[in-house]
């Protein structure tokens, strides 16, 4: 009896919540002419012709003026890019811990970058260890230094120095990133609180 109670009421909260959380749908058409649905737009559809889905009805988004005297035609440049950047913010994401999530998605391939890098790093810096120990080695003794020696010396630096600078590139990349999605987040708080 007990077990019947909790059944139904987790399957009334379910019921709640589940015709609470109505996503949006979209309809839109690809370069090659291809329909797609989905609850987000891809951004660089985001200004074409699209449509949103409500109750299985198409409602179509108001016809840009074509208008030669329209402001549109005398807009800025620099504005109408703004315009269009903002249009593909708000029909990318819908809320601002998915710009969170988009971030940390494209977070975590640099940090898997930048661990193979650092174990790789790892690696040749031992080589260079091991061929430098052999060499100091060498010279203690008096014995001359083989050119093979030298040479995978100076390859173990040569790719040392390679490594270190794929490195650099990959942090520069990370503070790109999180760079990118906060200047999002920060305009996509501006223009869902309206601000502009």
């Amino acid at each position: 009896m007990i077990k019947t109670r909790i059944l139904f009421a987790v399957m009334a909260l379910f019921a709640i919540f589940s015709t609470g959380a109505e996503a949006k749908l979209y309809k839109w058409v690809d370069d090659n002419g291809e329909t797609h649905y989905g609850e987000v737009i891809p951004p660089e559809y985001a200004d074409k012709n699209s449509v949103q889905i409500d109750k299985g009805q198409e409602v179509k988004k108001p016809e840009k003026s074509t208008d030669s005297t329209a402001k549109g035609a005398a807009e800025d440049p620099a504005e109408s890019e703004q315009r269009r950047r903002d249009q593909a913010l708000l029909g990318t994401f819908s809320s601002e811990s998915e710009i969170d999530l988009a971030r940390d998605r494209n977070l975590q391939q640099v940090d898997a970058r930048t661990n193979s890098i650092q174990t790789r790093l790892k690696t040749a810096q031992d080589d260079l260890d091991g061929y430098q120990s052999e060499k100091d080695a060498a010279v203690k003794a008096g014995k001359p230094v083989h050119n093979i020696l030298q040479e995978e010396i100076d390859q173990a630096t040569a790719k040392l120095a390679k490594l270190q600078d794929e490195l650099v590139k990959n942090q520069t990349d990370a503070a790109a990133i999180k760079a990118r999605y906060d200047a999002d987040k920060k305009r996509y708080h501006e223009l869902i609180s309206g601000g502009k």
